[in-house]
């Protein structure tokens, strides 16, 4: 999950996919909801002001786009080097 103060998203990744999907993604109230579900499932959520407005660009249930590979592979190497202590 990326999010900024009115922009949040929410991705998915796993090995079955060939990229990460983008799961929801909205902006204001939206966004607000968006933490708040995240937050009380545990889901760990990291701020990229950036990222999270590319990503709010694309449509839900779309693979991200080449062209984020990289930055969101980092983003998901460090949560889970977070969850794993590492």
């Amino acid at each position: 999950m990326t999010a900024q103060a009115n922009t949040a998203v929410a991705l998915q990744y796993t090995e079955d996919l060939p990229a990460p999907l983008v799961l929801a993604a909205g902006r204001g109230r939206l966004a607000e909801a968006i933490v708040r579900i995240a937050r009380e499932s545990g889901v760990t959520l990291v701020e990229d002001p950036l990222l999270a407005d590319s990503l709010a660009r694309l449509d839900v249930n779309t693979l991200i786009p080449e062209s984020l590979y990289e930055v969101v592979a980092e983003l998901l190497a460090f949560v889970r080097n977070l969850r794993t202590g590492r």
